[in-house]
């Protein structure tokens, strides 16, 4: 019987899964009792104000990650809309609006078009945005963790688990899945729910992030084991 076909199928070769798989790589993490949410920089930036393939998305934004980013928003949806009804918390790591004065630094050296994003880019999708009594951590780094309060807020509601969506997989997602498994939480990553403007740098980071820190998953997946922790 064939494995599943996986999102690096057909990238990664059979040598390399070979030697992770005798290095020991890829176990399950599983989930705990009482599991958050983290949508990370849903923002129109990040995926334009409508579906548009890449080229055209990034005439409006240059960070847009085009389709790839609202085929993510349509999985993500029924996955928040199961956390708000099991009464779980939902956080909503984000990057705030550039003062070009104060902000640079690095990132304005490595992508100086992040600088220019105009006040409606830094909205949050509205097919995901938050409701009130939902955590807004603004954020000037990739990692959701670094810089913010994020930990304070993951030990007062008792969270052991986190379900990590958003964008980009290779970047702030990946920033956050290590950062949470450095502070000891378990990690699920929904493959539909995150996303890139790169398919290789997404695909063989989820590789890499399913072998050594987090349970990465279809969403379909994922939401069956959101819906067997008690509410």
């Amino acid at each position: 019987m064939r494995p599943p076909k996986r999102p690096w199928s057909g990238i990664i070769t059979e040598e390399e899964e070979r030697r992770y798989q005798a290095a020991g790589f890829g176990g399950a993490g599983g989930v705990g009792t009482r599991p958050g949410l983290l949508i990370i920089d849903v923002q129109y930036r990040t995926v334009g104000t409508k579906p548009k393939p890449y080229w055209q998305a990034i005439e409006e934004y240059p960070t847009s990650c085009g389709d790839e980013g609202w085929n993510a928003v349509e999985a993500i949806r029924p996955l928040l809309a199961a956390f708000r009804a099991g009464g779980f918390p939902v956080f909503y790591p984000h990057v705030a609006p550039k003062n070009a004065q104060t902000d640079a630094g690095r990132l304005a050296e490595k992508i100086p078009s992040i600088m220019g994003i105009d006040a409606k880019g830094y909205d949050f999708v509205e097919q995901v945005a938050p409701r009130p009594g939902e955590v807004l951590l603004p954020k000037k780094h990739p990692s959701a963790f670094f810089g913010t309060p994020l930990t304070s807020h993951l030990i007062d509601l008792g969270v052991d688990t986190l379900f990590v969506t958003g964008c980009t997989t290779s970047g702030c997602i990946r920033s956050s899945v290590t950062d949470a498994f450095a502070y000891n939480f378990k990690v699920v990553v929904p493959e539909e729910c995150v996303y890139d403007r790169s398919l290789t740098s997404h695909t063989v980071n989820l590789w890499d992030m399913n072998a050594k820190y987090a349970d990465v998953m279809p969403v379909a997946e994922a939401m069956g084991l959101l819906e067997a922790i008690p509410a």
